[in-house]
């Protein structure tokens, strides 16, 4: 509704922090929706956490993968949802059920993949030592991208703003223009240095306003190109780049980039600390730095499609950075007065009256004449600030997914066994070992609205020739980074043997027959001491005086007497033993 406002004269990108989201489990990439109203974090244990970015609140847990989720991508209409794990899988989701749809696994790990931007049925699939692979769902088939050189498979692929043509770039900084359709080339150049000497492509990035995309090179430099310039050079073309953004003082490599929503600034995020740098594309000087936790690493960063916001993961938390707001009333209301202390106020005699009796009524003329015209409430017009570009003449979709209807969460899941289960996710019953303990009917049994019972998704093998299936995931492996992204193994620091030592320490069944068959206390007996059983004729065991009876009995004496002193009476010291609290 407030859409049209968002067109500022002043800056258009965020100035600081402003909170984070904690997802419980570590985050590792994230992705907003077209519109920008939900945002999907793939986390370490697998899991897919969507977020109502308006409210700032989980809408939806999706338990997707085993492994960590290193790539997700939104479809145009917001229903579907792909995913990539470090374990070779990739899967797409239903956003609203949870349900897995199909699963395709490759034989080698997936650096990135893309929705096409107007066709929810194709995917574009970036696998490691291998070519980019185009994915039809529909029919489970894929089509292998040509390269440039067979020999060099470090590939990476985009779509471009409407799909038509993808663009892919390899290690020798060569940039190939496919035809979606037909896998023709198009259109190509090398990305060259100064010295002429070629250098790695590590992305490529398209706005979703405008022709511009950039590149993200290992020589520390971004370079901002026009992709109508690249399709009239054609092949082997010498495009020049628009702007060249780089750090010429620290000489940061860069870890992600991206437009902003409008396609005037671009961000980037160092790979070497958690720091966003900002240009502004039409000129290319840096407007502005944002420092996130020292020492800490960047993962991902995105920008909001519409707003001044951007998102960004290091640490496994996502830090939301956006602009200062300062509330200024009289922005509303030309003279509205802001005053620093009460003043009375005389009210005029017909100032709240419904109707002023002593008031003439005016001619119609002009536009009060036009008050009696009929409005037209029916018609929906194009909100340009979700269109791709202000040329389109397309009508909003309106079956798109804009937000998710949060369910309650069911504490105990017994209670409610033909419903759906708590964490409202899609895994199956067979991934989860605790729902085969006697629940194998209940789960079984269609849901009370009448729901039939999920299916499982099939997999499909994607067999690429000439791919090593031994590789492992550059987020499984990166160097510097174990501190931030892996959780210390074992017990925490300052425990050790205190967990043995508890007495209260809760154990299982089988814990607990074994150390009886050792001979240990257990269930509150004292470290030392054996455990108090009952005995024939005697209260019942547990209680205080027969505890202390069979310690005291049991415990070797640490000074023995001689026969000499057997007659003499014994004196017994109170012993405190411990009880278990109520």
């Amino acid at each position: 509704m407030n859409l049209e406002l968002l067109e500022s004269f002043g800056q258009n990108y965020p100035e600081e922090a402003d909170g984070t989201l904690d997802c419980i489990s570590m985050a590792l990439t994230c992705t907003f929706n077209r519109w920008g109203t939900l945002l999907a974090v793939g986390c370490n244990d697998g899991r897919i956490v969507i977020w109502d970015f308006l409210t700032r609140g989980i809408a939806k847990i999706i338990s997707a993968h085993i492994h960590p989720v290193c790539s997700l991508c939104w479809s145009r209409d917001g229903h579907k949802l792909v995913s990539a794990s470090t374990d070779n899988i990739v899967s797409q989701w239903d956003v609203l059920t949870g349900d897995c749809d199909q699963r395709f696994r490759f034989p080698s790990p997936i650096l990135k993949l893309q929705y096409h931007p107007r066709d929810a049925d194709k995917v574009l699939v970036c696998p490691m030592k291998s070519a980019p692979v185009l994915l039809t769902l529909s029919d489970s088939k894929h089509v292998v991208l040509p390269v440039d050189d067979d020999s060099d498979l470090n590939v990476v692929a985009a779509f471009d703003r409407r799909g038509e043509y993808i663009y892919t770039g390899n290690a020798k900084g060569k940039i190939l223009v496919l035809n979606t359709d037909t896998q023709d080339l198009v259109a190509s150049f090398r990305v060259t240095t100064g010295t002429s000497n070629s250098t790695a492509i590590k992305s490529i990035e398209f706005a979703r306003k405008g022709s511009c995309f950039l590149i993200n090179t290992a020589d520390r430099i971004i370079r901002v190109y026009d992709g109508r310039e690249i399709l009239t050079c054609g092949r082997d073309g010498e495009p020049e780049p628009m702007q060249k953004l780089q750090d010429l003082v620290n000489r940061t490599p860069w870890k992600r980039c991206c437009f902003s929503g409008d396609g005037e600034y671009i961000v980037a995020g160092s790979a070497r600390q958690h720091a966003l740098y900002i240009w502004e594309k039409s000129i290319g000087n840096l407007v502005k730095i944002l420092h996130g936790t020292r020492g800490e690493l960047l993962l991902d960063v995105a920008w909001h499609p519409v707003r001044p916001i951007i998102a960004s993961i290091s640490s496994g938390v996502v830090s939301i950075w956006a602009q200062n707001q300062v509330e200024n009333w009289s922005a509303f209301a030309p003279d509205f007065k802001e005053l620093d202390e009460n003043v009375e106020y005389e009210e005029r005699e017909s100032e709240f009256d419904i109707e002023d009796e002593d008031k003439s009524e005016p001619e119609q003329t002009g536009a009060n004449a036009a008050e009696d015209e009929e409005v037209d409430v029916t018609s929906v017009d194009p909100i340009p600030a979700f269109c791709s570009s202000f040329s389109d003449e397309e009508l909003e979709d309106h079956k798109a997914l804009l937000y998710l209807p949060i369910a309650p969460e069911v504490e105990d899941p017994e209670e409610n066994p033909f419903g759906p289960p708590p964490d409202g996710g899609g895994q199956n019953p067979s991934e989860d070992g605790s729902a085969h303990t006697g629940g194998d009917k209940k789960q079984r049994q269609p849901s009370a609205d009448g729901a039939p019972p999920k299916k499982k998704a099939r997999t499909t093998t994607i067999e690429l020739q000439g791919v090593p299936s031994d590789e492992v995931h550059p987020l499984l492996g990166v160097k510097g980074d174990s501190k931030s992204k892996k959780k210390t193994a074992g017990r925490p620091k300052g425990t050790k043997g205190k967990e043995k030592d508890s007495p209260f320490r809760p154990k299982l069944f089988g814990d607990r027959e074994r150390e009886r068959d050792r001979g240990v206390a257990v269930d509150g007996a004292v470290k030392g001491r054996p455990e108090a059983v009952p005995v024939p004729g005697k209260t019942p065991a547990g209680s205080a005086c027969d505890t202390l009876a069979l310690c005291r009995s049991q415990q070797p004496n640490p000074n023995p007497r001689s026969t000499a002193d057997a007659n003499q009476p014994l004196r017994l010291s109170p012993v405190q033993i411990p009880l278990p609290p109520p």
